[in-house]
């Protein structure tokens, strides 16, 4: 029934939990700010620190879920999580109804949604180690990585529409019953997951919240590759904010054309999340990992030269276009690597490190950029963000590493 090169009922009804919950993510895309706009008439600070603020407290608020993940049966925190995000967003439609929302519960709900976000990435991650062959990860982390893109195709221009003829609370709703959607198919997923076990009884200790990082920071292929995904997604995540304000203002491109200018490029997601398992195929995973790492690098110094009109516009989509193909291509087999390098007994808490980190790298440089831009202009911020940006190969893992921590392991008899 499912064909001799799938990865299993199971994984379909993770896959499909995955589906549902992203695309309902993308149709509520930049739902809090218009509603903040719309319905609560807040100015532009609120708006930032509604952003900001929500993602950075709530990635706080998830630094003591790594460990706690790492000792409970994976599955059933990810539905909990399911239930927690569809339950907060529903507060949001159900205060508007009785004319009760305020910010103060926007913020709050933000910070709730971060967070579990988080930990059920976390705890998603562990549980796919557990759910497919190590063989097959990579086949896995492509199809979620095209599942993502095509849901950023697909969602924001359908949650546009679903908010223009149904109200401003409208994709808050459909992105509330999609949690729903995805606990009931992990729910499905069926069969019994062992419980993790601690090596002593003792309770989870303050030491305990840095043992991600440690991890990280100690093995010499994972260090340099957590340290280039961090500043470049930052990197990157801060000058989309100039990148909208000189569109939309000096250079006078509509906000028709600037969504269009990032929605087409996002199809370079789908082809190189196609392209990432033959590419490993033939050339070899590290190979792949340094290449298509440090192409992602290289394309963003050319938005300096966007001008206005149709030949700005064609600019901005190509160089997006290249920039988002190369990360479609290194996205899976990086994630693939992490898993395959960090023993069982660590994934949570590794991944709940690098995820933390990376939210509070995104709020740090978009902060500093904010302010650079402010003070420099945008397309001047733009050009220093590209220059460091083509600096940052220097951080990825030169050579490959083994043994892998499993093996070395198993080398030693633990």
């Amino acid at each position: 029934m499912w064909g001799k090169h799938s990865l299993g009922r199971r994984f379909a009804w993770l896959w499909a939990a995955y589906a549902a919950s992203t695309l309902g993510t993308f149709l509520a895309f930049n739902a809090f700010p218009l509603i903040a706009i719309r319905v609560l008439h807040t100015g532009p600070t609120a708006v930032a620190v509604l952003a900001a603020a929500g993602a950075a407290v709530g990635a706080a608020v998830a630094v003591p879920l790594g460990p706690w993940v790492e000792f409970r049966r994976k599955r059933p925190v990810m539905i909990a999580m399911d239930l927690v995000r569809c339950a907060a967003l529903l507060s949001i439609p159900a205060a508007f109804a009785l004319g009760r929302l305020g910010f103060g519960q926007l913020l709050a709900v933000s910070v709730v949604v971060a967070a579990a976000d988080i930990t059920f990435g976390v705890a998603g991650g562990a549980y796919l180690k557990t759910l497919v062959p190590q063989e097959k990860l990579l086949a896995a982390n492509a199809r979620f990585e095209s599942t993502t893109w095509t849901t950023t195709i697909l969602g924001p221009p359908l949650g546009g529409a679903a908010i223009g003829l149904l109200g401003p609370v409208t994709t808050v709703v459909a992105d509330a019953v999609s949690y729903l959607l995805s606990a009931l198919g992990l729910r499905a997923i069926g069969g019994r997951e062992a419980r993790p076990e601690r090596d002593d009884t003792a309770r989870l200790r303050a030491g305990d919240l840095l043992d991600g990082w440690r991890f990280l920071l100690a093995d010499p292929a994972l260090r340099p590759l957590f340290l280039n995904t961090v500043l470049v997604n930052g990197l990157i995540m801060a000058t989309e904010p100039l990148l909208a304000v000189l569109m939309l203002g000096p250079l006078g491109f509509a906000p028709w054309q600037y969504g269009l200018a990032f929605a087409v490029p996002c199809l370079g997601g789908l082809l190189g999340s196609r392209l990432a398992r033959p590419l490993v195929a033939r050339y070899g995973r590290h190979r792949v990992l340094l290449t298509a790492g440090a192409l992602r690098a290289c394309w963003l110094p050319g938005l300096v030269l966007v001008r206005p009109g149709v030949p700005g516009l064609l600019l901005v989509m190509a160089v997006e276009l290249g920039m988002i193909t190369c990360i479609g291509v290194f996205n899976p087999v990086y994630a693939t690597y992490r898993l395959t390098r960090t023993a069982p007994d660590r994934v949570a808490r590794v991944l709940s490190a690098w995820s933390v980190t990376a939210k509070a790298a995104i709020a740090v440089l978009t902060s500093v950029w904010g302010v650079l831009g402010g003070l420099t202009g945008p397309r001047t911020a733009l050009g220093l963000a590209g220059l460091l940006l083509l600096a940052t190969p220097l951080l990825l893992p030169r050579r490959e590493q083994a043994p892998e921590p499993e093996r070395a392991a198993a080398a030693r008899g633990v």
